[in-house]
């Protein structure tokens, strides 16, 4: 739970005094869409794995 409080805190953080209203929800749609991808892909990868794809 810590972990995930700390995760908050450092993306909070990161939009806190960035600008610009269109930049900033820019940067947020841009930040939830690659973590989005990002777990599309780690999906595919333990998919992979767990029917026992060869990785040749």
């Amino acid at each position: 739970m810590n972990t995930l409080l700390l995760f908050k805190e450092i993306y909070l953080d990161g939009f806190r005094n960035l600008g610009h209203y269109l930049i900033k929800n820019y940067m947020k749609v841009f930040a939830w869409f690659s973590f989005a991808l990002f777990f599309i892909a780690l999906y595919a990868f333990i998919f992979r794995v767990y029917t026992g794809f060869a990785f040749d």
